[in-house]
C-alpha cells in the first residue's frame, strides 16, 4: 500500500506556510514530483509504516481490511490461474502476499526507490516479486495481457489525469477483467487531516477540487495530491469503459488502535476514511 496520508494542508514534515496548501496546479508542473518524492522518502516511509503493512501482507487501507478476508480480487483458486498486475505498488507488500499464495503477479511503481525497498523486503521475507519500473499511465505491456489489476492507495491520488490511468488499465486488461483500487474517501477532503477532535469538523468544501501541493523555496512542486468526488471517480471509470460493481467503505474495527496521519479510531468511528472501487471490463463494449 502506498501512502494513504492525504495531508489536507498539514504537511508530514515542517514546511514554511507559503510552501504548502491548496492551489491551482498546471498538470505539467506536477510531472515528476511523485517520482522524486517517493525516491527521496522511500526508506523513511517504510521505517514509519512498515510494521503496520508487514513484509508480505495485503492490506487495503488504514482500517486494516485485508484481501484474505475481503476477496475483492476474486477467489484465490481463480486468481492462481490468472495474470495479475499491481500499479503504484510501493514496496509490493500486497503482491508479495499474493505470490506467497501461488498467484502470478507483477508489481509496478514509478519510484525506483520504492522498488529498491521491495527488493530488500524480498530478501527479508524470502518471497520474490517480479517488479516493473513504470508510470501507471504508460505501462510497457501488450493490450489484453492481464486479467486483474489492483492498486492499494497507489498512483491514482498522485496524478492530475486519473482518466489516463483508467484508460491504460482498460487497455492492458482482457475482456471480463477486474480493476480494484483503494483511495482516500473523498469525504475526508472536507476535514482537516488531524486524528483528534479538530479533524471532526469540516473546514473546506467537499466540492473544491484544488489539489494539495507542496513546493520548495524556488516554487518547484515537490509533492501533489488530487481530490475527486465520488461522482468524479464513477464518471472516470465509466468514461474508460468500466462497469462499477461495488464501492466498499471499510468501517474502523474496534481492535485497530493504529493512528496513521489523520486516520485514527476516534475519526474512524464517525467518518469514512477509505473508498475501494471494484470495476470490471465488459466482455463486449458498453454502448
Amino acid at each position: 500500500m502506498t501512502d494513504p496520508e492525504t495531508r489536507a494542508g498539514e504537511p508530514s514534515r515542517q514546511l514554511p506556510a507559503d510552501f504548502y496548501g491548496y492551489r491551482p496546479l498546471a498538470p505539467e508542473d506536477a510531472e515528476g514530483a511523485s517520482e522524486s518524492w517517493w525516491d527521496a522518502n522511500a526508506g523513511d516511509y517504510l521505517e514509519e509504516h512498515g510494521s503496520f503493512l508487514g513484509d508480505a501482507d495485503f492490506c487495503w487501507c488504514p482500517e486494516g481490511l485485508r484481501e484474505e478476508d475481503a476477496a475483492l480480487l476474486g477467489p484465490l483458486e481463480v486468481l492462481r490461474t490468472q495474470e495479475v498486475l499491481e500499479i503504484g505498488a510501493g514496496a509490493a507488500q500486497c503482491s508479495r502476499w499474493l505470490v506467497a499464495q501461488g498467484v502470478r503477479v507483477t508489481a509496478s511503481d514509478i519510484s525506483a526507490g520504492m522498488l529498491e525497498q521491495s527488493h530488500l523486503l524480498d530478501r527479508r521475507a524470502g518471497v520474490q516479486v517480479a517488479t516493473m519500473h513504470a508510470d501507471a499511465r504508460s505501462l510497457p505491456l501488450a493490450p489484453r495481457s492481464v486479467d486483474v489489476v489492483f492498486s492499494a492507495y497507489g498512483a491514482l491520488p498522485f496524478v492530475p489525469d486519473v482518466e489516463a490511468v483508467h484508460r491504460e488499465v482498460a487497455r492492458v486488461l482482457r475482456p471480463g477483467g477486474r480493476w480494484v483500487f483503494s483511495v482516500t474517501h473523498p469525504v475526508r477532503w472536507a476535514f482537516p487531516d488531524d486524528p483528534g477532535r479538530r479533524g471532526l469538523t469540516a473546514a473546506r468544501s467537499y466540492f473544491d477540487r484544488s489539489p494539495y501541493v507542496e513546493t520548495d523555496a524556488a516554487g518547484h512542486v515537490t509533492y501533489s495530491e488530487h481530490h475527486r468526488t465520488l461522482g468524479d471517480h464513477v464518471r472516470a471509470l465509466r468514461s474508460a469503459g468500466f462497469v462499477l460493481e461495488d464501492v466498499v467503505e471499510p468501517e474502523w474495527p474496534a481492535d485497530n488502535t493504529n493512528v496513521w496521519g489523520g486516520w485514527s479510531p476516534l475519526r474512524g468511528a464517525l467518518l469514512p476514511g477509505t473508498a475501494i472501487f471494484v470495476a470490471t471490463l465488459p466482455r463486449t463494449p458498453v454502448e
